[in-house]
């Protein structure tokens, strides 16, 4: 019996994809062999690679003069590719909003000149940065932000106003696919796949063309944007399975309706959890500023610490796993990707209305 998985990564998979993955994992489409055993640079899987990216495009609405790119590796690989790729003996403005921000800021340090143009971290990562609040280079050879801290439980819905000719990066790990985006506003877009799109050690990146072709002398070449574009995302033998299953998922949510719908039931799913919190009299509490708070990822604390333990046992013995917070913020969380059902939602709903009524 599958079980509701809060996890903030590797997260809970569409139950209809994973079954489809499980018939066709011996004999993929009648050609007797695994999607995981043939060769990538075959017909069969050159055709998969094409029509996940061509899925994609049409989800998100990505423009004609965008690369997108389907890579090994993670957000984290990409905190020192995206510098690597685009400061060309410039500086670059991180936005810190977060933990993940915060260690692409960290990252990118080590790779040439980079400079904060705003952080909210003498808030405790509750909120985003006011436009006043925030100082941007005109000369800056990129912007970089994450538009859904997953840690901290932020999400940006506003985008800030960088100077005409900066191009924005962001990291959308935790919540690409989650509601319609206007890529036309990014020069680069990145996402690691364990959150909304499929298994881990995947990442995509969806890079203006124009930005093509800055890499540093050193980047290798199997790191270089403008390489990997060239050879179709197949430079080298690309993580085969993760972007088959992650085509799996792109017609799944063209299936639902595309991003439009999945945004209104993950709204929905959204409000339930934060109505929980806001109506427990304080029993929970969430601390972010109530513009700011992220629909993927709720973390909120008990009033009484000393009952998260109880609450975990509670929580597991009604199949609810993947809910204690992480280590540096402590309490719990409750990461509702796309794939986290209506039915799990109201589950954690309705231990934390019990869970307080006789707790309190």
């Amino acid at each position: 019996m599958r079980i509701f998985n809060f996890s903030a990564g590797p997260a809970v998979l569409p139950t209809a994809v994973l079954e489809q993955a499980r018939d066709e994992l011996l004999d993929w489409h009648g050609c007797g062999m695994s999607i995981m055993e043939m060769s990538h640079r075959g017909k069969d899987f050159t055709g998969v690679i094409e029509e996940a990216q061509a899925d994609l495009r049409d989800l998100m609405g990505i423009p004609s003069n965008y690369k997108v790119l389907f890579l090994q590796g993670g957000a984290t690989q990409l905190f020192a590719q995206i510098p690597m790729n685009l400061l060309a003996g410039r500086s670059a403005d991180y936005v810190v909003t977060g933990s993940w921000s915060k260690k692409a800021y960290k990252e990118a340090q080590r790779i040439g000149s980079v400079r904060l143009a705003g952080t909210t971290e003498s808030g405790k990562f509750t909120c985003v940065p006011a436009a006043a609040e925030l100082q941007f280079d005109p000369q800056a050879a990129y912007a970089h932000i994450c538009t859904n801290e997953t840690i901290h439980g932020v999400e940006m819905f506003e985008l800030p106003e960088v100077p005409a000719g900066v191009p924005l990066v962001a990291d959308m790990s935790s919540h690409i696919l989650s509601r319609p985006m206007d890529v036309s506003r990014y020069g680069l877009i990145y996402a690691g796949a364990q959150k909304n799109i499929g298994p881990a050690g995947l990442v995509i990146v969806i890079v203006r063309e124009d930005l093509l072709g800055r890499a540093l002398p050193s980047t290798p070449s199997v790191m270089d944007f403008s390489v990997m574009a060239e050879h179709g995302s197949m430079l080298n033998t690309p993580p085969t399975f993760g972007i088959y299953l992650a085509g799996l998922i792109f017609k799944h949510l063209k299936a639902q309706g595309g991003l439009a719908a999945v945004e209104t039931a993950n709204i929905a799913k959204a409000r339930l959890v934060y109505d929980a919190i806001e109506s427990s009299g304080g029993f929970y509490r969430n601390p972010v500023e109530q513009g700011c708070r992220s629909r993927m990822n709720v973390p909120f604390t008990l009033e009484n610490p000393a009952l998260d333990g109880d609450f975990l046992v509670e929580a597991a013995a009604r199949r609810l796993a993947g809910l204690k917070g992480h280590k540096s913020v402590g309490g719990m969380r409750a990461s509702i990707y796309n794939a986290m059902s209506l039915e799990g939602v109201t589950a954690l709903v309705e231990l934390m209305q019990d869970f307080a009524a006789r707790k309190a």
